[in-house]
């Protein structure tokens, strides 16, 4: 199981975005700086991120993006959903064509526990607590 690279860089635009002053606008060019990522590939992303309503596009001279509200909180569990969803961990645990195995196997259910802790560890993840820790180890690491 792996998140594609394109919830990668929401996750990443969206700690950028957190981390700029409240209402701050960044341009395209700035974000894939920022999310080192391609952007042609990262117009995308964002255009899923403004579909979802975590940040919102602003046109014109002053365009770029911003968080959608700043009083929302939105978990990585969140951010991940908005782009493409968590992966299943497991073919078993498709909810499209399901394995025939799921009904019997023993390894089924520590499929669906380990699919339930990774969701409740990304729930409780906030863009806050990822602002704050990406800012306390760039610190550590000598980035700031």
């Amino acid at each position: 199981m792996q998140l594609t690279r394109g919830a990668d860089y929401g996750v990443r635009v969206m700690i950028q975005l957190a981390s700029a002053d409240p209402g701050a606008r960044m341009s395209l060019g700035e974000l894939a700086g920022a999310a080192e990522a391609p952007p042609a590939f990262l117009s995308k992303v964002l255009q899923q991120l403004v579909r979802t309503g975590l940040i919102v596009s602003h046109r014109g001279k002053r365009g770029g993006f911003s968080l959608a509200n700043h009083g929302s909180n939105p978990s990585l569990l969140e951010i991940v959903d908005a782009m493409d969803g968590l992966p299943p961990l497991n073919d078993c645990l498709k909810t499209t064509d399901p394995c025939e195995r799921a009904t019997w196997c023993g390894a089924h259910l520590v499929w669906l526990e380990a699919q339930s802790r990774m969701r409740e560890v990304l729930a409780g993840a906030t863009l806050d607590t990822l602002v704050s820790m990406t800012r306390t180890r760039r610190t550590q690491a000598g980035l700031n």
